[in-house]
């Protein structure tokens, strides 16, 4: 009776054994694989790209030439443009165009700095001059101190020279901002540190009509075009964008 005893509980051990090592090496597979999946970058999973890439300005030229001037430099992941560099002036832009998109950018301006984010840029130095002349703008100012806040639209997050921005949503100069700017379908809505600061229609009679009260009446070609690149504006002070992603929509 008691050597049987002991074979059952031996056998019970055995079994028990076994099924704990059974389920740890499970838990384990497991552990890995959600692990791995977290080390995914989000942007494979949502459709986010990073137009750049923390290192270097690849992807990236100054306008009318087919690299970037040495006034562009990437530091710390951060791109900065230094006017006291030698090197050509103009603006950054993207090697790549797009249509219907959502692009995620943060800014920070010098004290007394003046910039700006441009989409449906033609890159075509030779037939416009100048990103600004086809591209409408998100300006980036430092709105306490550079002159061009005496015009409301021209405020930091506005439509530039075309809506102003709703106030109070921009941070000081030398701090980072966030901004979005999405385009679809010709819908055009800002944001700007998480405030909803512009809403507009692009290409319908309102927005011809505001073009014509503009500073850009003057370029038949100013916000026609439907295909464009980004542009970061060279405006003679210090500026720096990180963090930059787009989604085509």
């Amino acid at each position: 009776m008691n050597k049987l005893l002991g074979i059952v509980l031996s056998t019970s051990v055995f079994a028990a054994c076994n099924s704990s090592s059974t389920s740890s090496t499970t838990t384990d597979t497991t552990a890995t694989t959600d692990t791995t999946a977290a080390m995914q970058p989000s942007a494979t999973d949502t459709g986010w790209t990073n137009l750049f890439d923390g290192t270097t300005l690849n992807g990236w030229h100054s306008f009318g030439a087919t690299a970037a001037s040495p006034k562009w430099s990437v530091d710390s992941g951060v791109i900065h443009f230094n006017p006291a560099t030698k090197g050509d002036d103009g603006d950054l832009v993207s090697n790549d165009s797009f249509s219907n998109f959502d692009l995620k950018i943060d800014w920070k301006i010098a004290k007394g700095g003046n910039s700006g984010i441009l989409f449906y840029v033609q890159d075509d130095k030779a037939k416009y001059e100048d990103t600004y002349k086809t591209g409408p703008e998100m300006q980036v100012l430092d709105d306490e101190r550079n002159e061009d806040n005496k015009t409301p639209s021209h405020h930091a997050g506005s439509l530039y020279d075309m809506i102003q921005a709703t106030p109070g949503a921009v941070k000081p100069a030398e701090q980072w901002n966030s901004v979005e700017i999405v385009a679809s379908n010709g819908k055009l809505d800002f944001y700007l540190n998480g405030v909803h600061v512009v809403n507009t229609t692009m290409w319908d009679d309102g927005w011809k009509k505001m073009v014509a009260g503009s500073k850009f009446k003057q370029w038949p070609a100013f916000g026609t075009f439907k295909d464009g690149h980004i542009a970061l504006q060279d405006h003679g002070f210090d500026v720096w964008f990180k963090n930059i992603q787009v989604k085509k929509l």
